[in-house]
């Protein structure tokens, strides 16, 4: 059996799925219809090309993912037949769920163009496997990554979708400290345990031209140096850092022209953030020839210095404006899980690397 990424790329789809389709999460309530209601429905009076193609498109990559994984596993018995299966009782869960949410409508449209797209994506991709494309896969992962890189390939391959989500620094992932004092604040409001919060003598600043710099350079520094801990070879890692890097930029550019406007597309881009990445890219191709072992502990420093420094600074100022200009958009159901990547990127990049240390010190 061959672990695949694919799988956990594929629990990771399925979540963004349920947060999209569930989206905003609140004001349930029972309706008084049976879950399945919408399945005798009428037809909606309006329906457009978008709607069509955002249910196609958004089950597409699932049902790829889902055949990919099992062909991987060696489970390619009906893979197609099973894939959208999957994709099929994911969709129809999530309509029936709809019904007790006011804020989304239920339809059996949605549920028959997300099993198109389920159907779609495997299709496409057990002919990709019929031509060889996943074995020439497999032959170039086996010759650039180690053979435990699962985990870091997942991270890797999220990384991008966390950048999506504006930050107060470019690059700058895990800004979590002000957030959960708020949330952790208002849980504990009106009972004896509010007193034991601690309190800030003063509200957090915006970091200074210099500390941003510090900051951007780790955010880029950080992933490479995750790239380190799988890939083989200093040329391939070089590679990597220049891929990487152009990926960042693209995904930041992206990100910015969907918040403020294809004008605005980089504004991110001032001198603290050029130097920053200036410094990152230098460090980053030395970094390239030191041991695995030397980047893996290199990486734990720089992400704790860079979560120490991300979490003294405020949150985005634009964040409401942002969130008002997604929520008039088509956006909006995207958002909130690119965020939590965003939140969650670092900290789950430490704990990868953490358990590659304690993994290759136990086989040694």
């Amino acid at each position: 059996m061959h672990k695949t990424t694919a799988s956990p790329l594929a629990l990771m789809y399925v979540l963004l799925v349920v947060y999209a389709s569930l989206y905003p999460f609140t004001e349930w309530r029972d309706p008084g219809l049976a879950p399945w209601h919408y399945v005798s429905a009428p037809l909606p009076k309006y329906w457009t090309g978008f709607d069509v193609g955002i249910n196609i498109a958004g089950y597409v990559p699932l049902g790829s993912l889902l055949a990919l994984g099992a062909v991987r596993s060696g489970r390619s018995r009906h893979v197609i037949i099973r894939s959208t299966l999957w994709a099929f009782l994911l969709a129809g869960c999530m309509e029936a769920l709809q019904t007790y949410l006011p804020a989304r409508v239920p339809s059996k449209e949605d549920l028959f163009f997300n099993t198109v797209g389920g159907l779609l994506g495997a299709g496409v991709t057990v002919l990709l496997e019929r031509w060889g494309a996943i074995d020439h896969w497999s032959r170039i992962r086996a010759r650039w990554f180690v053979p435990e890189a699962r985990g870091g390939l997942v991270l890797l391959a999220s990384w991008p979708v966390a950048l999506l989500f504006p930050a107060a620094i470019p690059f700058g992932l895990g800004q979590v400290l002000e957030r959960l004092e708020g949330a952790l604040a208002d849980t504990l409001d009106d009972t004896p345990f509010f007193n034991w919060l601690p309190v800030r003598d003063e509200a957090l600043l915006p970091l200074v031209p210099a500390a941003t710099m510090v900051c951007v350079a780790l955010g880029l520094l950080i992933p490479c140096l995750l790239g380190f801990c799988v890939v083989r070879s200093p040329l391939q890692r070089i590679k990597l850092v220049l891929g990487l890097f152009g990926l960042g930029i693209a995904v930041t550019s992206l990100s910015a022209a969907l918040s403020w406007g294809p004008a605005h597309a980089w504004a991110w881009l001032d001198l603290a953030t050029q130097v920053g990445m200036g410094v990152a890219l230098l460090a980053s191709l030395g970094m390239a020839f030191v041991p695995w072992r030397v980047g893996a502990s290199l990486a734990l420093v720089a992400i704790a210095l860079y979560l120490n420094m991300l979490n003294q600074a405020p949150e985005n100022p634009y964040f409401a404006a942002t969130l008002q200009a997604w929520e008039q958009g088509r956006f909006i159901r995207f958002q909130g899980l690119a965020q939590w990547i965003g939140w969650l990127w670092p900290y789950a990049a430490l704990v990868y690397v953490l358990s590659q240390v304690a993994r290759r010190d136990t086989k040694t």
